[in-house]
């Protein structure tokens, strides 16, 4: 097939842009920045930005599927910043799929759509929204998930969206490196009773999953216009897996606790002092941050396995293998 993939020059983008190399397919990218090892590996690559619906307009011509995977992550920024690219970016992917006759969109959410600061033990897409937010960024994904799944059936477009949770692997740009960066200057702290459970995904499994669900958006399937939470599967305890990330690069482990409400009380501090100052850099601590490490989210992955075919391939000992070699 031939497949649109924005973001192809990000961690996930890149994954799933292989795979689609790999089988075969046809790839187009829509990056803001310039590529050349994917030109070299025969993807079309066209330089543009998601806001721009010209862009996407062109983009979108003469393909079977958009992969959009293009997004503003992080914990802290404006609203408009936020907004602009992960809702009303996808707005325009939409409104490029229809003018362009797509037949298929395959969007890269996120669970934290549905996170409002407490546990998730094992819970599945019936989950609602919650009703206030820790984040922009949270915020903004759900308002454009809702989106995507709105305009199912729309002239002929089948949609889907995927939450892929704690995506990581080697040539992870943020997760990870993030981590030892703050382990390495004394600023980690474990938050909470360190006894909180969680789901990641290794990316090569979250590549794979955006595929099988790209397969199965035919019309009639149980796929289109629903969403589906992606992991390994394999909740890990948190601070002992960051632990072990660690260790794998020889950094020491955590060696300082904080209470939640301690940490949680900081990063309401800190996000009205940077408000007040009109600071764009992330705080070290953020109400979200806080409730991310100190509570427990892991997911029912059982939708994704019956109507995506999905299977995580990859698993969270593997993975570590993998990884550890970038991380010496």
């Amino acid at each position: 097939m031939h497949a649109l993939v924005t973001g192809a020059g990000g961690f996930l983008g890149r994954a799933i842009t292989r795979q689609l190399l790999a089988r075969g397919d046809q790839v187009r990218a829509l990056a803001r920045g310039k590529y050349p090892d994917l030109e070299s590996q025969g993807v079309e690559c066209l330089q543009g930005d998601v806001q721009e619906l010209a862009d996407v307009t062109r983009a979108c011509r003469g393909v079977d599927v958009v992969f959009h995977v293009a997004a503003v992550a992080g914990l802290w920024g404006s609203w408009k910043h936020y907004h602009g690219i992960n809702a009303l970016g996808t707005k325009n992917v939409i409104s490029g799929c229809l003018h362009g006759e797509v037949r298929r969109l395959v969007f890269t959410s996120s669970p934290s759509v549905t996170f409002a600061g407490r546990d998730q033990c094992g819970v599945d897409e019936s989950v609602p929204y919650p009703t206030k937010w820790l984040c922009h960024y949270a915020h903004t994904k759900a308002l454009a998930e809702q989106l995507v799944l709105a305009a199912n059936g729309q002239h002929h477009l089948l949609t889907c969206a995927l939450r892929p949770h704690l995506i990581w692997g080697p040539g992870d740009q943020h997760l990870v490196p993030r981590l030892l960066e703050r382990a390495r200057r004394g600023q980690l702290r474990r938050i909470g009773d360190g006894k909180n459970l969680i789901d990641a995904v290794f990316v090569e499994n979250a590549a794979e999953a955006h595929l099988l669900a790209a397969d199965r958006l035919t019309p009639g399937a149980p796929v289109c216009g629903k969403t589906y939470f992606i992991s390994n599967g394999e909740p890990v305890n948190c601070w002992e897996w960051i632990n072990e990330l660690l260790k794998l690069a020889g950094v020491p482990p955590v060696p300082k606790r904080i209470s939640y409400s301690a940490a949680y009380a900081a990063g309401a501090m800190l996000e009205g002092l940077w408000t007040l100052l009109g600071r764009t850099d992330e705080p070290r601590i953020t109400r979200f941050l806080a409730a991310q490490l100190a509570t427990s989210h892991y997911f029912d992955i059982s939708a994704a396995r019956r109507d995506l075919g999905y299977e995580p391939r990859i698993s969270m000992a593997e993975g570590l293998e993998r990884l550890a070699p970038s991380l010496r």
